[in-house]
């Protein structure tokens, strides 16, 4: 028998089978033992007569739960199944689902790969490959990981007569009467079907789509979702989806997907063609992850997610195929972060020599007592630098807490066995202020064989530079008498040439671009690389996109830092904030006040720097003096801004968040922030960490401009994200409620270039999060080159989702 006579039995047997479960009341005794027990037969049977793919998914999904469902859902699950075995088994005539939507070159299916073009799939021809392509869409991988951004849930079914105001709803029904009709003197056309069901009647409007009135034929059986309105007393489906009872249907009735969209394609041709896309790929796409992990954590197989993910027949299949996806992400993502760390490993580094007599007098040269957490994550670091493989670590620290002091330590160890370092910030501002602690804590240090002029050999490279400076600091470096190399993206450049690179020290390394990091890595042969941040990563995110580094955390702050108490303030209250700021410049206090934007947009309610610099300097604080800094500000004239109120000649400093970092006033006790409902909470905290630097009490006002009666203020999310900041001091934990708040997003940078775009992973998920990366050591550290035949389909998602060998670990 040929495969369409096998496929035809499959099906009647099937058939068969549900008609005598409907005789017998839906109570699954159509076949001895319930219809969930006879799935894996009709698996094999659809499986070796060559059953449609999707068709048998959905007979097996929705068989394998009927025993847990209603009566009436039963009813419902055997009838749209009779109907779409009804449709699979007219071979000859194609469902309007499955139709060519438009002719290809009529490339065999049987040669399909998931790096095919789009248009070996059949009914995609190409226009409809270029108006795909528009969406990013040009292989089929591509279309396969292109997940709905949302879903319709219309699987509830109801009789007319029980629809309720308000529900998202489905009904059944046959039409009795479609009119054509014509508003607002003919330029609005309306389309009215009177649907029913036997038990009640329900009017369908569909606006400006006329052809709908030859499609909606009277007699014609159809189900129809969407919301039921109210109009003249009476309930009504207004622009509702819609399909005929014989059609697999794919817009009613069911979870419906809702997929991004490009000119040329609407939400219904966007649905068919995807259903085509899958259906049709589904043969062809492998399971990457070994049978034997997917048993143990209890995960769905690929083909049967990805089919969930696109075309859900519930909403625990749903749950369970966007689990699995977040798995495989978070575990490309791991294998993909440990290979990387593991390749540059391979490459010895220099190794220092740190004598623990020269760490007791070091440490006593210094101005002050080093706190428990700083003697740890130095333990940390010198264990590292001590061996010859390359130190690759994250140093967290929270705002003030002394990161500083680790990072001139380790360019201090570096010079003393004969070599050089290089610290990159990302501002001219930030680089001036290591500058001066680095050479201050170093100029005391003792046995660094620096000679008597020690700051001679610590330099300061930006781009104000003048040129005759970088040509003799160029010269330095080359000849080894510039030791450590101070600066800002300049470090970079192709000219700076650094003899005998040991160290690389990147601070606040979210600001930086993975290539900018290994480009000033690869100025030297594979440098020890210490990486800083003020800005507290959450546990969960720190395992997942800094997975590579090993960490270190600066979790105490130093002697006579003290807590900034926090005020929330209405709108109505920013008069007052003003009061409290001149009181305190009265006492001889310095204040910061901060815009989100340098400049107001046309229409915004939003305040800018500039604008307010102007009003505050002529109607609020005549008589103070004011400093403006922004991005927009030339360096030069920036570093004059920053050295007056830095000593003093300024009383407040009006700035955007180009102070967010790096600036270091012990006299300022004020930070208002202007807006701040617009920043989240992490940046808040850093800005707040820019006063309680000195001896005086300091104070953060933040101000937000939500327009809210006082009394309904707090009921907006944004502004329930300020009040954490009045009762939370920690940054850790604020960055934790920061990304429960607003998602991962793009915090610390996880846009980073190498890293597989995480769709369906979620890193708040701690369990997942933990999951994949225990299983991604326990996979590499038995075959790190994937060598394994049961890995090698790993290994090729890991070559597909990663930058091979030119991104950088951190």
């Amino acid at each position: 028998m040929n495969d369409k006579g096998n496929i035809q039995t499959t099906l009647e047997t099937l058939q068969k089978i549900l008609r005598a479960e409907a005789n017998c009341g839906f109570q699954n005794s159509g076949v001895i033992g319930g219809l969930d027990k006879m799935v894996p037969l009709w698996e094999a049977q659809a499986h070796k007569s060559r059953v449609s793919k999707g068709v048998a998914i959905e007979v097996s999904t929705l068989l394998g739960k009927y025993p847990l469902m209603s009566i009436d859902e039963r009813e419902t699950v055997v009838r749209n199944l009779s109907k779409t075995l009804k449709l699979a088994a007219k071979s000859d005539r194609p469902s309007r689902e499955t139709q060519p939507i438009e002719q290809n070159r009529g490339i065999p299916e049987s040669q399909l790969s998931l790096d095919s073009p789009l248009t070996m799939i059949n009914g995609i021809g190409p226009r409809q490959a270029e108006r795909l392509k528009n969406m990013g869409l040009e292989r089929i991988r591509d279309a396969v990981y292109f997940y709905p951004h949302r879903y319709l849930d219309y699987s509830a079914l109801k009789p007319i007569s029980r629809l309720q105001y308000g529900e998202e709803v489905t009904v059944i029904g046959t039409i009795r009467e479609t009119r054509l009709h014509k508003a607002k003197g003919g330029r609005i056309k309306i389309v009215r079907s009177l649907i029913g069901d036997g038990t009640g009647e329900i009017e369908c409007s569909w606006f400006n789509q006329a052809w709908l009135q030859k499609q909606l034929r009277v007699g014609l059986q159809v189900q129809v979702s969407g919301r039921a309105d109210m109009y003249l007393g009476k309930l009504v489906f207004a622009n509702p989806e819609w399909d005929e009872i014989d059609q697999n249907a794919l817009h009613t009735g069911r979870i419906v997907p809702v997929h991004k969209l490009t000119k040329g394609i609407g939400s219904k041709g966007m649905r068919r063609l995807m259903h085509t896309i899958i259906q049709s790929s589904l043969p062809y796409i492998h399971d990457p992850v070994p049978r034997e992990l997917r048993e143990r954590l209890d995960l769905s197989g690929l083909q049967d997610a990805l089919y969930q993910v696109h075309f859900p027949k519930s909403q625990e299949g749903l749950n369970e195929a966007r689990r699995r996806l977040a798995f495989d992400e978070l575990l490309i993502l791991q294998l993909g972060m440990l290979r990387q760390r593991s390749e540059w490993q391979a490459i010895p580094a220099r190794s220092f020599e740190v004598g623990d007599e020269w760490r007791r007098d070091v440490f006593a040269s210094l101005p002050f007592v080093l706190t428990d957490a700083q003697q740890s994550a130095l333990d940390d670091v010198f264990r590292d630098v001590i061996r010859d493989i390359p130190m690759n670590r994250l140093l967290q620290g929270d705002v003030g807490s002394g990161k500083t002091v680790i990072a001139a330590l380790v360019l201090a160890v570096a010079v003393r066995s004969g070599f050089q370092g290089a610290l990159m910030a990302p501002t001219s501002v930030l680089a001036e202020q290591h500058y001066r602690s680095v050479c201050s804590l170093i100029e005391a240090m003792p046995g660094l064989g620096l000679g008597e002029n020690k700051l001679s050999s610590i330099r300061l490279l930006q781009g104000s530079t003048p040129d005759t400076e970088r040509d003799e600091i160029a010269n330095g470096l080359l000849n080894g008498s510039v030791k450590l190399l101070i600066g800002t993206h300049s470090l970079i450049q192709g000219s700076v040439e650094i003899a005998n690179l040991g160290v690389v020290v990147v601070d606040e390394q979210q600001r930086f671009g993975v290539a900018q990091r290994a480009a000033l890595r690869a100025k030297g042969t594979n440098p020890h690389l210490l990486v800083m941040t003020a800005t507290p990563i959450p546990r969960s995110l720190a395992l997942t996109v800094y997975g590579d580094l090993d960490v270190s955390i600066l979790d105490e702050l130093p002697p006579g830092r003290q807590t900034v108490e926090t005020r929330v303030l209405y709108p109505d209250e920013r008069e007052r904030a003003y009061s409290f700021v001149r009181s305190q410049v009265d006492n001889g206090r310095q204040a910061f006040m901060i815009y989100p934007l340098v400049e107001e947009n046309s229409g915004s309610h939003v305040r800018g720097a500039v604008d307010e610099y102007s009003r505050l300097q002529e109607d609020v604080f005549p008589d103070l003096r004011l400093g403006l800094l922004h991005g927009r500000i030339k360096p030069a004239e920036k570093d004059l801004v920053m050295e007056a109120f830095r000593s003093g000649e300024l009383d407040i400093l009006v700035a955007t968040s180009v102070i967010e970092v790096g600036v270091d006033v012990p006299n300022a006790s004020v930070m208002f922030i202007e807006s701040a409902n617009r920043f989240g909470l992490a940046q808040l905290h850093q800005f707040r960490g820019r006063v309680g630097r000195g001896e005086h009490k300091s104070f953060c006002l933040l101000v937000s401009d939500m327009r809210e009666v006082r009394e309904d203020l707090f009921e907006k999310k944004s502004n329930k994200r300020l009040r954490l900041m009045e009762t939370v001091s920690d940054g850790f934990s604020l960055a934790e409620k920061d990304m429960e708040l607003r998602g991962p997003g793009e915090f610390l940078g996880t846009r980073q270039a190498g890293h597989v775009p995480l769709q369906m992973a979620s890193l708040t998920d701690i369990r997942l999060v933990n999951s994949a990366r225990r299983e991604a050591d326990r996979l590499f550290s038995r075959d790190p080159d994937f060598a394994d035949p049961e890995h090698h389909l790993l290994g090729d998602m890991v070559d597909n989702s990663w930058s091979s060998g030119t991104g950088d670990v951190s």
